[in-house]
């Protein structure tokens, strides 16, 4: 009977990782780095939960960190199969891997320089090396829901989930090997990894849900709505309090996905002339190669940025916009006066060249930090998201004076109701629902107006745990 048990996304939003076992051959789905609080984060400095030399491949539903960032360690603690994704995801993790081990590196060596650690010397999770080999394994296929053989008894089928560029629903078939009285059995399970949010930009909408024997789906927004204004709005009316107070806007974010969003709107928003055409500043070298993925992919796009393509124009470049592709580049940042449009990476403040800025910005009154993404627990954006006065950087306790923005419609995931949406394509009601990559009171709530509008069985997995899927 096969079965699956959740080594990662179970009451949390980072660490996805789920294993599937049938006819002797075992399956992970994703492999992501946990991320936040400290227990959690000191999850990935523990041995593997199984024996990474027994998993016969691994499947990546899109290239978040918090999906793909354990595989280094995974391919470094022996796991040699085949890594099996879309083309964009691909490419995008030839951008992410890399850099993530960077910053694994530049951890160890600042906790070196620093005397911050119990024993010497601190060492990479990974390195730039483990990163290489993991992307060496990687196999591709196409988000056109064909199936592609995994190993016996086991295939996957990749459909688009709107998400970022490449990310996919994928659907497995487990079919037993022996047959039984009725054929040969086979059950199909279905991981919407993460879903889409409904008519956002650039991309098309997820893909209504093939149908299915069990469902494993995000619930990251499971207890909240995006809001009735929309970015478009919300943007253009930050950018223009911003410019009446002549203090800088910092928008951290994601290198893939939210950057291209942002840049998109902020475009658009100039072309409709609702903001006046300011500097703004993509300090993130990585969001840059990020967005030559997002151009070379045309079967993703949604109509309108086909369109746009179509007559010669870059529908993520602004009427003013750099590129701070070097150190001394982000440095002279700091030199710059008036309003302008810094975007940079990470989106939760957790770390890169967006602390730097952070330093500087969040003591200033008339500047403005704008949150475009989820806050995950522990991080230090969640902390002035949900109002702290200070916060800690790079030793330094800095002062948060400065103007608080949220704008959720930016956000890739779906919101709850995106989510029951796309639920109610399945023509038929699977035995079992599995929610996932959601803070606890997320999973709750999406549990109960899950059993409220279908009448399904739902589970919210606990770390660790299995069940069988008969």
């Amino acid at each position: 009977m096969p079965k699956i048990t959740f080594y990662g996304g179970a009451g949390t939003v980072t660490g996805s990782k789920y294993l599937i076992e049938h006819n002797g051959r075992r399956v992970l789905v994703d492999s992501g780095l946990f991320q936040g609080l400290a227990d959690l984060r000191e999850l990935n400095w523990q041995p593997p939960p199984f024996d990474p030399t027994t998993i016969d491949a691994v499947v990546l539903t899109h290239a978040h960190i918090d999906h793909t960032g354990y595989l280094p360690k995974l391919v470094k603690s022996g796991f040699a199969g085949p890594v099996i994704t879309s083309k964009p995801t691909a490419d995008l993790l030839r951008i992410l891997l890399p850099d993530s081990a960077r910053l694994q590196e530049e951890e160890a060596d600042y906790r070196n320089r620093h005397q911050l650690t119990s024993h010497t010397p601190a060492l990479p999770l990974y390195d730039e090396a483990d990163a290489r080999e993991a992307l060496e394994r990687i196999q591709t296929v196409t988000n056109d829901g064909k199936p592609n053989q995994l190993t016996d008894g086991i295939t996957a089928s990749f459909l688009v989930a709107g998400h970022i560029m490449g990310a996919s629903l994928v659907l497995l078939e487990l079919t037993n090997t022996k047959e039984v009285t009725d054929g040969y059995k086979t059950t199909r399970l279905l991981f919407s990894g993460d879903l889409g949010h409904y008519d956002q930009p650039i991309l098309k909408d997820p893909v209504a849900p093939p149908n299915c024997d069990y469902v494993v789906c995000e619930s990251t927004y499971g207890d909240r709505l995006h809001g009735d204004e929309s970015p478009a709005d919300q943007l253009a009316r930050i950018i223009n309090q911003a410019v009446e107070r002549k203090g800088p806007i910092l928008i951290p974010a994601f290198a893939v996905g939210r950057t291209q969003e942002v840049l998109y709107t902020i475009r658009e928003l100039e072309d409709q002339r609702r903001i006046p055409v300011l500097p703004v500043i993509v300090d993130s070298p990585m969001a840059a190669q990020a967005t030559q993925v997002y151009n070379r992919f045309h079967e993703e796009h949604d109509e309108e940025y086909a369109s746009i393509l179509a007559h010669k124009r870059h529908p993520l470049r602004t009427a003013s916009m750099t590129t701070a592709s070097s150190r001394d580049e982000s440095k002279r940042l700091n030199h710059m006066h008036g309003t302008r449009i810094i975007i940079s990476a990470s989106g939760m403040i957790t770390g890169g060249r967006v602390l730097h800025h952070a330093l500087r910005i969040l003591p200033d009154p008339n500047a403005t930090v704008v949150f475009v993404g989820f806050q995950a627990a522990g991080t230090r954006g969640r902390l002035i998201q949900d109002g702290a006065r200070e916060v800690k950087i790079m030793r330094n306790m800095v002062p948060v004076h400065c103007h608080i923005e949220k704008v959720e419609g930016f956000s890739a995931h779906a919101d709850w109701q995106g989510i029951l949406r796309w639920l109610d394509g399945l023509q038929s009601p699977p035995k079992r629902l599995f929610l996932t990559h959601g803070e606890v009171p997320a999973s709750t709530a999406l549990a109960e107006r899950i059993r409220e509008r279908f009448h399904w069985t739902v589970e919210i997995p606990t770390l660790g745990e299995t069940f069988e899927l008969a």
